[in-house]
């Protein structure tokens, strides 16, 4: 072979790397999908260890992340159709199940912060973030109130 360019072989090398290039950028782009926060996530309760709800995340128009409660585990022995009596002002008395409690999240290099979270439990709002950890499959959750914090995990449904 001589150590000359041919259109053919710089075209092929061009193809080649193109090709290279669209597949490191939608490989990037799987991994942003699956580490999104958006989805079905299980809660799990820190004292029984039992699962205690499904939180739905989503983002609203403004780019902003909201999570609902979307159905709760309960005890035989709890309330059925539960409500916040709890909470203050406008989810006072109102059903758990469908309640905002992440509210205006954002995004902040990898994680999502700057928003806040209800604990329907004890009515109480703590600011908030999140970010995602194991691959995808795991959110991880802290409540803050000034310096002191509290870590959850929740886990992703498929």
């Amino acid at each position: 072979m001589s150590g000359r360019f041919t259109s053919e072989g710089i075209a092929m090398k061009l193809s080649f790397a193109r090709a290279v290039a669209a597949l490191v950028v939608l490989g990037f782009a799987g991994q942003a999908a699956a580490a999104s926060p958006i989805g079905t996530w299980k809660t799990i309760d820190d004292e029984t260890k039992r699962t205690r709800s499904l939180v739905k995340i989503y983002k609203k128009a403004n780019g902003k992340l909201f999570g609902k409660i979307i159905k709760l585990y309960q005890q035989p022995s709890e309330p059925k159709n539960p409500v916040c009596d709890k909470c203050k002002g406008a989810n006072k008395n109102k059903p758990i199940v469908g309640m905002n409690i992440i509210r205006g999240l954002e995004l902040d290099d990898d994680e999502w912060g700057g928003g806040t979270i209800l604990d329907p439990g004890n009515g109480k709002t703590y600011s908030c973030k999140i970010w995602i950890e194991g691959g995808g499959k795991k959110l991880k959750l802290r409540g803050y109130v000034g310096f002191f914090y509290r870590t959850q995990y929740w886990y992703r449904v498929k």
